[in-house]
């Protein structure tokens, strides 16, 4: 990931629902020139911290079993409020349909309980070895990556069983 998008995962439901946080800080270099003397999360930053988030809760949901999620579709993506540093966007998510490839969530993130950003996304789900088996190596490195970075930004205190 060249930009980490979510600092926490404060609740997550495997196959149901997630809330995370990311924390804006004028820290973050791109800041420095969105924009000058009025700098605010960039709307595309804000639209992937949602992807981010429902990657998170389709890792989980999978059980870490695919090492590539990307995002495949956008829809109904509304702006409503700028972040600026020193706010949080609280990001929540909830899936909507999980098939073999693909997964669907309804996404939606506030700053100081005001929505800042929605959209209804649709995210691909896939391993480099299905069509390239060379590169079963890779899948593994990144799949465990991404469980060192779970256990960086979520406690096992915040996940709830599915029910059913």
């Amino acid at each position: 990931m060249k930009f980490c998008l979510v600092d926490r995962i404060v609740e997550l439901t495997p196959g149901q629902s997630i809330s995370t946080t990311k924390n804006v800080s004028l820290a973050e270099e791109y800041l420095q020139d969105h924009f000058p003397g009025f700098a605010i999360l960039p709307g595309v930053l804000m639209v992937e911290a949602l992807v981010q988030s429902c990657a998170w809760l389709s890792r989980v949901t999978d059980d870490f079993q695919f090492s590539t999620i990307l995002l495949k579709q956008a829809r109904a993506v509304k702006f409503n409020n700028f972040l600026k540093p020193g706010q949080t966007l609280h990001v929540t998510a909830t899936m909507k349909k999980n098939e073999d490839e693909t997964v669907s969530f309804q996404a939606a993130g506030t700053v100081e309980d005001l929505s800042a950003v929605s959209a209804k996304l649709v995210l691909s789900k896939q391993n480099l070895r299905t069509t390239r088996p060379d590169m079963a190596d890779a899948d593994q490195r990144v799949t465990t990556a991404m469980q060192e970075l779970y256990n960086q930004i979520c406690h096992e205190s915040v996940i709830s069983k599915s029910a059913g």
